[in-house]
């Protein structure tokens, strides 16, 4: 799991809707800058600087092919993004139940009248 510090930078790695699509787009395998900032509709340099935000936060890891410099994504980050959220899921469905129930009630009231 990752340290208090870690998880901060991930999750606002992740805040960034370009670095979300950066790692949809890698989610589906490597991909080099020049692929990535095609579908973007940003430059290079633009796409560079999403890539190290995403590089700091473990979340993409770049490697040297040549003169290609290939970037993958590294699950395991999201893994434990995951991991911290799933504490929060009872909490999630305590809240579903309790509307359920509520939604419920009011039905039954409202056939009543």
């Amino acid at each position: 799991m990752q340290t208090a510090d870690a998880l901060s930078t991930t999750l606002a790695a992740l805040a960034d809707p370009t670095r979300r699509a950066i790692l949809e787009r890698l989610a589906s395998g490597e991909a080099t800058v020049n692929t990535l900032a095609g579908p973007l509709k940003m430059s290079l340099p633009g796409v560079s600087k999403h890539l190290k935000v995403l590089q700091k936060a473990g979340l993409v890891v770049q490697r040297r092919d040549a003169q290609r410099r290939p970037c993958r994504l590294n699950a395991a980050r999201l893994q434990d993004v995951a991991i911290w959220a799933e504490r929060f899921r009872s909490n999630w469905e305590e809240t579903f139940e309790r509307l359920d129930q509520y939604l419920a009630e009011i039905t039954v009231k409202g056939e009543s009248k």
